[in-house]
């Protein structure tokens, strides 16, 4: 049996969108599996900060690293802070990703666009900076953040929906590409999570959710972080390409 506790001692671990919410529960979990960790932000400095501050008192190694992923230059600028502070990445958590809850009509080109770019391109440039170096090391595990919104018709949220639906593609087509130098690609695809991104919802709308949800309640970031943390463990070896539903049973695939 594996030894759970410190499952990822030795490995390094970066999160991106990792100040709060799921994020930050990621990164949580990592640092007491054993991992050193990167907490990426764009523009919650102070709370990332808080973090990583809470993570060392801890006895974890961890530093804060602000970039956005909509910048090439910004994420090459990240990997480089992270590689030469914790050393080479081997656990990537693509986590950022922006929520706007509006309807078809209120969908511009703006939001269109910028949804795609953090949600989508964002894990695509992260991605493709760190895993070159895990190729060449024979080594990488990486999740992408999907949601059930890839799985399900979703008229008010509509560019959400479909960033998330590329990322479960990617994830699928990247896993493929790179099983051979063991590197294993997989996603989770959460319910509505007790987070900040659902700050913007009708109250009504989330109580019709929560109702209609068999396990009869939100979701919370450590019930995301666990199913991370065995996508990344070795406790999943046999997986990869694949996209986990975590929904308190809203959503169940065949």
């Amino acid at each position: 049996m594996p030894d759970v506790e410190r499952e990822l001692a030795g490995r390094t671990a970066l999160v991106t969108g990792g100040a709060k919410g799921i994020g930050a529960a990621c990164c949580r979990l990592l640092a007491a599996a054993g991992a050193q960790v990167a907490v990426n932000y764009r523009s919650s400095g102070d709370a990332a900060e808080r973090l990583v501050a809470e993570l060392l008192s801890e006895g974890a190694a961890a530093v804060a690293c602000r970039a956005d992923v909509t910048s090439d230059d910004a994420v090459q600028q990240m990997v480089a802070t992270v590689e030469s502070q914790l050393g080479p990445i081997d656990l990537l958590v693509n986590n950022a990703g922006i929520f706007d809850f509006v309807t078809h009509e209120e969908t511009t080109p703006e939001q269109w666009q910028r949804t795609l770019d953090i949600n989508l391109t964002g894990c695509y440039r992260v991605t493709w900076t760190v895993k070159q170096g895990m190729i060449e090391r024979g080594f990488g595990r990486i999740v992408n953040m999907s949601s059930i919104s890839a799985l399900r018709a979703r008229p008010r949220s509509i560019a959400y929906a479909v960033s998330k639906a590329g990322m479960t593609a990617l994830t699928k087509s990247l896993a493929e590409a790179v099983a051979a130098h063991n590197i294993r690609v997989n996603a989770v695809a959460p319910g509505l999570i007790d987070t900040e991104i659902i700050k913007d919802v009708d109250q009504s709308i989330v109580d019709s959710i929560v109702a209609n949800t068999p396990l009869g309640r939100l979701g919370q970031p450590d019930d995301i972080a666990e199913v991370v943390l065995f996508l990344l463990s070795e406790r999943s070896r046999f997986m990869t390409g694949q996209t986990i539903v975590a929904s308190g049973g809203r959503v169940m695939l065949p």
